[in-house]
C-alpha cells in the first residue's frame, strides 16, 4: 500500500512516501484498543455532530465524543486500527469517517457505535468525505482517489474524471455558499464542480505549493490554507481572482474555521492565525484551559503541542484544536 506522508492527516501532507505492500494479517481490519489517554494521542479531525456533541478522530482508529464543548472526552469503539483522517456529519445522528486503508465507516446514532462502509488494506488513503444529503457522498484521498456513493455510504465506487486521472493527492473539499463544491490538493490544485459532483474542472491558482484546507468565504467564494502558510481567498471562485493573506507565518495550515466575521487558521507550531473581514491577519495567542478553565498558574499561553490539523471555534469564542499532542482547548488572549 502507498501511502502520502501526511501530518494533518498522518504527518505531514507536504510529502508522499512509498510504503509496503499490504500482508495477509493487515488485509482484514482490527478494532481499535481503547486507550486511557487517547484524548492526548494524535488526533486528526473534529466536527459538530447537531448542536451538542463534538466528534474527534485520529491515529489508531481512535473516535472521541465530547458532550460539553471539549471539556471532556470519551472514546467510544472503533471496528478499525487504520488512522482516521476526516470526519463529518450530516445531522446530529449521521456521520462517516475515512482514513488510511481506504476505511469509510458510518454512524447513525451520533457516534456512539460505528461500522465498516468500506475497507482495502491496498487501497490509498481518504483524506477527506462530504455527503451533499442523505444519499449522496464523495470520499476523497492520496494519489487521486476519489470514490462516490448513492446509497448514504452503504456501497462505494471509484470515480474517473481529470482529478483521478491525473493522480494528485485530493487533501480537503467544501461546498460552496452557492452550491458548487471546490476540492483543493496538491500542487496548487483547485477544481469546482457546479453539478454535485458528476464533472469537475480545473482551476488556475496562482499558488503551486499543496492546499489543505478550504472553506466558504461569501456568497460565492473560498479561503484555503495550505504549505509554508500560503493562504489565499477569493469572492467569487469562479472569476478565479485569488487574493494572498499575508499571515506573516511560514507555519503550514491545516484547518480553518469561522471565526465571528472572520476565520481561524491552524497548522504547525501549534500556530492559529486570526484573518478578519477585512483580510488582515494576526497570530492569536492562547490560553490553555483545562476542563474549561485555566490551570491554577498558568498566567502565560501553554502549548506543548508541535502542530495543530483541525480547530473548531466555540460560540463563547475559545477554539478547540487537535494535533499530535490530542485535543486541547484555548482561550483567545485579547
Amino acid at each position: 500500500m502507498r501511502v502520502p506522508h501526511l501530518f494533518a492527516h498522518a504527518l505531514l501532507l507536504a510529502c508522499s512516501v512509498g510504503g509496503p505492500a499490504a500482508t495477509a494479517a493487515e488485509a482484514t481490519p482490527m478494532p481499535a484498543e481503547i486507550a486511557p489517554r487517547a484524548e492526548q494521542s494524535l488526533l486528526t479531525a473534529i466536527t459538530r455532530a447537531g448542536a451538542q456533541r463534538l466528534v474527534a478522530v485520529g491515529a489508531r482508529g481512535h473516535i472521541l465524543l465530547s458532550d460539553d464543548d471539549g471539556a471532556r472526552w470519551r472514546q467510544v469503539a472503533s471496528p478499525v486500527s487504520s488512522l482516521l483522517t476526516q470526519v463529518a456529519f450530516l445531522d446530529a445522528q449521521t456521520g462517516w469517517a475515512v482514513g488510511h486503508d481506504a476505511t469509510v465507516l458510518k454512524t447513525t446514532d451520533g457516534g456512539e457505535t460505528w461500522a465498516i462502509r468500506h475497507f482495502d488494506a491496498a487501497g490509498e488513503a481518504l483524506l477527506a468525505v462530504m455527503f451533499l444529503d442523505s444519499r449522496r457522498g464523495l470520499a476523497l484521498g492520496a494519489y487521486g482517489t476519489l470514490l462516490t456513493s448513492a446509497d448514504g455510504g452503504e456501497t462505494w465506487a471509484a470515480a474517473e474524471n481529470v482529478l483521478t486521472e491525473e493522480g494528485m493527492h485530493l487533501n480537503a473539499i467544501a461546498r460552496l455558499n452557492d452550491g458548487r463544491l471546490l476540492i483543493v490538493g496538491e500542487a496548487g490544485l483547485i477544481a469546482t464542480s457546479q453539478d454535485e459532483g458528476q464533472t469537475w474542472e480545473r482551476g488556475e491558482f496562482p499558488y503551486e505549493g499543496s492546499l489543505f484546507a478550504v472553506r466558504p468565504y461569501g456568497e460565492h467564494g473560498a479561503i484555503v490554507g495550505g504549505l509554508r502558510g500560503n493562504s489565499f481567498r477569493c469572492a467569487d471562485v469562479a472569476a478565479g481572482a485569488w487574493e494572498r493573506i499575508e499571515t506573516g507565518s511560514e507555519q503550514s495550515v491545516f484547518g480553518i474555521a469561522e471565526r465571528g466575521d472572520g476565520y481561524a487558521l491552524a497548522g504547525f507550531n501549534a500556530s492559529v492565525i486570526g484573518v478578519a473581514a477585512d483580510g488582515t491577519a494576526r497570530e492569536l495567542q492562547l490560553q490553555a484551559l483545562e476542563n474549561g478553565e485555566a490551570p491554577a498558574g498558568a498566567a502565560a499561553m501553554s502549548i506543548e503541542a508541535t502542530a495543530f490539523a483541525d480547530l473548531l471555534v466555540l460560540g463563547n469564542g475559545e477554539l478547540i484544536t487537535v494535533g499530535d499532542a490530542g485535543v486541547r482547548r484555548w482561550a483567545v488572549k485579547p
